[in-house]
């Protein structure tokens, strides 16, 4: 059977987790003999629908669109899902915020176990995840008919936003549950980039002393970099920084090309979730500090100087 993709999106366009779930969707898809479908269920969202058809290796992309789904309310996207559920063998949900809302709602009106945050795809049945902060790999194997999947977005390259030519077939949105309400919500808007979207990152930890400090030293790198900005959960605790700047097992997965850590010491729970970038760099004055077991490049100095300069040599 077929592979279903929930998508992730603004309505306007996708998000990048949803292309990151499509390439474990294809793989699950290859495994089993099917297809890759998208489901984008929104209001007014015929743009993330035709830019889900585009999506290198979708074979459909079902549109459901109504006033129900404009707030994507877990409880009225999750009925959406089961609505079209019974034709697919796996449903699969970006590891974010609106996936981790969704999908257990899925599992459990499916009466099925979900699976979560998977990073590799080894049977059409079988999935390693991370477990004890990345310290170990599980492998799991789910024997239920339908099989209710989050998808860590690092562990899987993004699939071509270009090439394809999927069809999009329109499908009855569902009525509102009615068990909620949206209220409202504050966006955070940043001329940097998204932080789990980003190719660089620049973090900082409780070392920079103060919120004053951390954006003295780290912005004008950022700024240079094109970089958007992370932090340690002990900086965010402290007030450093906002907590949707936080890097780790209880932020965020991020997965960038570079990523520099100034005065962070490397606790388990922040290498959980910057571990995986593709080259780290890291600024510290503590020789033993565990940021240095996983950094590609390591200064050992004062981060106050360290920076400053290497904000003037670029």
């Amino acid at each position: 059977m077929s592979v279903l993709v929930i998508a992730e999106h603004d309505h306007g366009a996708l998000k990048g987790a949803t292309l990151n779930t499509v390439t474990a969707a294809a793989e699950c898809a290859k495994a089993g003999g099917g297809e890759v479908h998208v489901l984008v269920a929104g209001h007014d969202a015929g743009a993330a629908a035709q830019a889900a058809a585009q999506i290198a290796g979708v074979a459909k992309v079902l549109h459901a669109d109504g006033p129900s789904l404009a707030e994507q309310l877990g409880e009225n996207v999750a009925a959406q899902v089961l609505a079209v559920s019974k034709n697919y063998s796996h449903v699969l949900f970006p590891a974010t915020a609106h996936g981790k809302n969704v999908a257990p709602r899925v599992a459990a009106l499916l009466d099925v176990a979900q699976v979560s945050d998977i990073s590799k795809v080894v049977a059409a049945d079988t999935f390693e995840r991370p477990i004890y902060a990345g310290n170990a790999i599980a492998t799991v194997q789910s024997m239920d008919p339908i099989k209710v999947i989050t998808v860590r977005g690092t562990g899987f390259d993004a699939a071509p936003a270009g090439g394809g030519s999927a069809g999009v077939e329109m499908v009855a949105a569902v009525a509102a549950a009615g068990t909620s309400a949206f209220v409202g919500s504050e966006i955070a808007k940043s001329d940097r980039p998204e932080l789990t979207a980003a190719k660089i990152i620049v973090s900082g930890g409780r070392a920079l002393g103060s919120s004053e400090k951390f954006h003295e030293v780290l912005e004008p790198l950022a700024d240079k970099l094109g970089a958007a900005l992370g932090a340690s959960r002990a900086a965010v605790d402290a007030g450093y920084a906002p907590n949707d700047w936080q890097v780790g097992q209880t932020g965020k997965i991020v997965a960038p090309q570079l990523y520099i850590a100034a005065g962070i010491s490397g606790a388990i729970q922040h290498l959980a979730g910057m571990k995986d970038s593709k080259v780290i760099v890291a600024i510290n004055k503590d020789p033993e500090a565990p940021i240095f077991s996983v950094a590609d490049y390591g200064l050992e100095a004062d981060l106050f100087a360290a920076v400053p300069e290497l904000v003037k040599a670029l």
